[in-house]
């Protein structure tokens, strides 16, 4: 055993013969090179012609006894900068490979593009004794990469040149091209990507059309106005957006027989801020007339229902007074007999004043912006906030998700609250005037602050104002606040809640919460 483990490791020990790869014949060469479809041609080391194969001759034109003994020069079109045979003559004297792509000229003279490769053949003693040309004809293939590269400085142009915003988008909504306008539309808006929140808001769009009214599906959609709400007063921006799908085939070798790729989004967005701002100033005065209307109505409505809220109660005392002068004195008493009337009476009038009451206007819902309705608000009260002197801070979420909403309602809401910021800034000697107004999308809940610089809301008075019929009231220069029981309703209406911040030292913040959803 010991002797064998001996062998074994003189055996691992011994050098190893490699074996030696069979010799092909000379022939086998010959017949290769004959046979090539590259054209392959062999000089001295003055660039006259030994050999040439076949292909040679289909490509130049030349044919073996007219290239043999004549210089590689023939091919030359003379348009060729010197100073790339310079180049090509220096580097492959000292023995080192080159290529190129030179402009040659067949023997009828027609011009063809070669793409070129020169090797040096050296002796045993490293000199160089002769050259190897290989050379094909790209002509067809530098004619396609040209038409590829005017094409695309074509399409470059006409895209930085269109009126409208045009960027490319892959599946996670990242920028891959743009053009002029998109750039234009970045500074403007002073963010880094504006496509992202244009994407959000054509989601949320599409998101809310019923699924009959969805025109194209997937990534296609066709002219979706979609609006963005500025900061700082700016006037809101309108867009008309157009989306299609772009494929891209993978380029990797591996994916050559899969036929994968990966698609994008050619978003088209063309600004039409102008003709809607002329739509929405009709669309506001319209407005102004129709929340006039509701705003006397509702006073109507509110008094009536005080004023019957208020006579009930005497007519509910009588009631009782009557009670008891029948108990004791029976139901012929006289002064019992003419209470008895005058509450009937009473009562008779009463079922007249509710009956006078106009009823609530019924409107249906449907997906709301929030962010809109609060700027028609604003906009209707920016005569009285410019004759009282308040400045106006407008911090809405550019893109706010869409509410389902009775807008009209929830224009009542906002206006009712910004109508008490006003009243309470407006307060005689009242310096600090500065109404605020944010919106945001929180936890599945759209948040809405209305502040306003006034005197504030005294502790003890913050949860009266919710209580029926308190009205706005006013002792010397303190401000009450007005009854904000319909505001709460409308809030709770749509599954929602007002409250009064609590922790403000200074002025008042209302928070309005309106969720996204309804829990059934």
């Amino acid at each position: 055993m010991a002797e064998k483990r001996k062998q074994r490791a003189a055996a691992e020990l011994a050098p190893r013969v490699e074996r030696a790869a069979p010799a092909i014949h000379p022939a086998v060469f010959q017949h290769t090179v004959a046979q090539a479809d590259t054209a392959i041609s062999i000089t001295d080391v003055q660039g006259n012609i030994l050999y040439v194969n076949p292909a040679f001759t289909r490509v130049t034109g030349y044919a073996t006894a007219e290239a043999i003994g004549h210089n590689e020069s023939l091919l030359s079109n003379k348009t060729t900068p010197p100073e790339i045979y310079k180049s090509m003559w220096q580097q492959i004297s000292r023995g080192e490979a080159w290529s190129g792509r030179l402009v040659n000229k067949r023997k009828d003279g027609t011009r063809y593009l070669a793409e070129l490769s020169i090797s040096p053949v050296v002796d045993g003693g490293g000199g160089v004794v002769n050259y190897l040309g290989m050379h094909r004809d790209i002509t067809a293939m530098h004619r396609l990469e040209c038409q590829v590269r005017n094409q695309k400085a074509l399409i470059e142009s006409v895209v930085d040149a269109a009126p409208m915003v045009i960027a490319l988008l892959d599946v996670d909504d990242r920028v891959v091209l743009d053009n002029q306008e998109y750039k234009k539309l970045q500074a403007d808006l002073g963010m880094a990507e504006p496509a992202p929140m244009l994407m959000t808001a054509i989601r949320a769009l599409r998101e809310s059309q019923p699924p009959g009214g969805r025109r194209n599906a997937g990534y296609d959609f066709l002219d979706l106005e979609v609006r963005l709400d500025l900061p700082d007063g700016k006037p809101p921006r309108w867009f008309s957006c157009s989306g299609s799908r772009v494929r891209e085939d993978d380029m990797r070798a591996d994916a050559f027989f899969a036929g994968s790729g990966r698609d994008y989004l050619l978003l088209v967005a063309k600004e039409i801020t102008g003709l809607r701002a002329q739509q929405e100033k009709v669309r506001v005065a319209a407005l102004q007339a129709v929340m006039a209307d509701e705003d006397r109505v509702a006073a109507l409505r509110e008094s009536l229902s005080a004023a019957t809220f208020r006579l009930e109660g005497p007519l509910n005392m009588m009631a009782s007074a009557v009670g008891m002068l029948a108990r004791r004195s029976g139901s012929t008493d006289p002064m019992a007999v003419a209470l008895g009337e005058a509450i009937a009476a009473g009562e008779a009038a009463l079922a007249e004043l509710r009956a006078m009451i106009p009823a609530e206007s019924r409107e249906a819902a449907g997906p709301a912006n929030v962010n809109e309705l609060l700027r028609d608000v604003l906009d209707l009260a920016t005569e009285r906030m410019l004759a009282n002197g308040i400045r106006v801070s407008w911090k809405p979420q550019a893109m706010l998700p869409a509410l389902q909403a009775h807008p009209n309602k929830l224009r009542s809401l906002f206006k009712a609250l910004v109508d008490n910021a006003i009243e309470a800034m407006s307060a005689r000697g009242w310096r600090e005037r500065e109404l605020r107004v944010v919106t945001r999308a929180h936890l599945g809940s759209l948040e809405i602050l209305i502040e306003d610089s006034g005197p504030g809301i005294p502790p003890e008075l913050q949860l009266k104002v919710f209580e029926p019929f308190y009205t706005t009231k006013r002792e010397g220069r303190r401000h009450l606040g007005t009854g904000l029981a319909t505001v709460q309703q409308i809030a709770a209406d749509h599954g929602g809640s007002v409250e009064v911040d609590a922790t403000r030292k200074e002025g008042c913040c209302i928070r309005v919460m309106l969720p996204l959803k309804r829990r059934s």
